[in-house]
């Protein structure tokens, strides 16, 4: 009762899903605040010892649905466990990837147990709520908080009457980290037997073939970031002769992709992906909020831009004033010149 509850997704190689394990060390901190349990939902066939890829994230208890008919993915039988389970739980919270999966599930879920969704969260926080015009005060709401009108705004929204509350979280806005390796917690097996109907298998999977990625900008230590102020695709080509001397990948400001300078997979920011790189070179880029929240935990920041004053320079470690096209090819002679 009251918990909150992590719906864990599986890899093809059935291994909990980076985003799961992101939302399973924020759900473990909002545990501690609110004092309650984290427990995580685990579905799918073949899952012997997964739990050991869940405990040293924080989960207290881990329920597991193991069944040949829940693998592969199919919305209709993985929604009618997760109703099962949470009606019976009855959690005050409930977290979901903002993946194919999370995006498809959630919003079923949410339908059926007649509460709120909040979808592309990129922050999640504790806090009380006042309605002066019910005369109503609510403690320990979640807020949910994400981008809206395009990323030009930022909402903060609340479900102060339904539980659970359920949000979708965006892949890599939220940190991953171990909170004990030794970490012990409960495994509660759920049996799937009576629960699934024709109309829940309706869905048969006979043949997948899935595309891998074609660039891999989160898992990448050093990014070359480009902007607007970057000028055209050509001088984008810059970014690129940079990023291979470094070893690194180049990311995209919404407005560049806007341009055309670059493909939408490389966009970073709220209505991009998020990145937490060692490196993170910021070439023409001014450093609207929509876009530093994608990137302003990285570890160490470069800013290449015309104008002294531009918002990037405020988190930057080093801000260089001068045009891309002509730091650039000094950065790349000068780092070929020093490097062995």
């Amino acid at each position: 009762m009251n918990n909150i509850f992590i719906y864990c997704e599986l890899t093809e190689e059935l291994r909990i899903a980076d985003v799961s394990q992101e939302l399973l060390t924020k759900g473990r901190t909002l545990a501690n605040e609110l004092g309650v349990k984290v427990e995580a939902i685990v579905i799918g066939h073949g899952l012997s010892g997964i739990e050991k890829e869940i405990f040293p994230y924080g989960a207290d208890v881990v329920h597991i649905a193991d069944d040949k008919n829940l693998s592969p993915f199919t919305s209709g039988a993985h929604a009618k466990v997760l109703i099962a389970i949470l009606r019976q739980e009855e959690p005050q919270i409930a977290l979901f990837g903002a993946t194919a999966n999370g995006r498809d599930v959630g919003p079923r879920i949410a339908s059926a147990l007649k509460c709120g969704l909040t979808a592309d969260c990129t922050s999640l926080i504790i806090g009380d709520h006042e309605d002066k015009k019910a005369k109503k005060s609510y403690k320990n709401l979640l807020y949910q908080i994400r981008p809206a009108f395009g990323g030009n705004i930022i909402a903060t929204i609340i479900n102060p009457e339904t539980k659970p509350q359920i949000a979708t979280v965006r892949e890599g806005v939220m940190k991953k980290e171990v909170y004990d390796k030794q970490y012990k917690g409960e495994i509660k097996n759920f049996s799937v037997e009576g629960l699934l109907d024709d109309i829940d298998l309706a869905v048969k999977i006979i043949e997948r073939h899935i595309e891998p990625p074609k660039v891999n900008i989160k898992g990448s230590q050093i990014i070359v970031a480009g902007g607007y102020g970057v000028g055209s695709p050509e001088n984008f080509k810059l970014l690129y002769d940079l990023a291979s001397v470094l070893g690194g990948e180049v990311g995209a400001s919404r407005a560049a992709v806007d341009s055309g300078f670059a493909p939408h997979e490389r966009q970073i920011g709220q209505t991009g992906i998020t990145v937490r790189p060692k490196l993170y070179i910021a070439c023409g880029i001014s450093g609207a909020v929509q876009h530093r929240a994608g990137m302003d935990e990285s570890s160490q920041i470069i800013s290449i831009n015309i104008d002294e004053a531009a918002p990037i320079n405020n988190i930057a470690d080093f801000a260089i004033t001068g045009r891309v096209e002509d730091v650039i090819p000094k950065m790349i002679k000068y780092y070929k010149k020093n490097s062995k």
